[in-house]
């Protein structure tokens, strides 16, 4: 068979690690989910995430731009203000990655006494 005629086989794709270790440190920190929670019902204002969480100023900023790098969040600029939103697509690219961790049907296995990690 030459190489165009062998059948095709499927192949997985396999997760892009860096992309998956800025995802999963991103939803890594308290401070940053409770953002995501906030914004879970739209956009809102650097300020009411400030004032609802109580934070500094810096603070806010640091785990605000962690979210942004990682791509979980977008913001935009009105006058001074920024207002920020939960970026879907992004959180589907986590799911989907969490997803992909799931053991294949039929491959668990358990150990038996004696086995090497005993």
């Amino acid at each position: 068979m030459t190489p165009a005629t062998q059948p095709r086989q499927r192949t997985r794709a396999k997760p892009d690690l860096v992309r998956a270790e800025t995802l999963f440190h991103a939803l890594s920190d308290a401070t940053r989910l409770d953002i995501l929670e906030m914004l879970r019902g739209g956009e809102r204002c650097v300020c009411d995430l400030q004032a609802d969480l109580d934070a500094a100023q810096s603070k806010l900023s640091f785990h605000l731009k962690v979210l942004k790098d990682a791509g979980l969040v977008a913001d935009r600029r009105e006058g001074r203000w920024s207002y920020y939103t939960i970026v879907p697509q992004a959180l589907a690219e986590v799911h989907d990655l969490a997803v992909g961790l799931q053991p294949k049907k039929g491959t668990l296995r358990v150990l038996q006494p004696g086995s090497c990690c005993d």
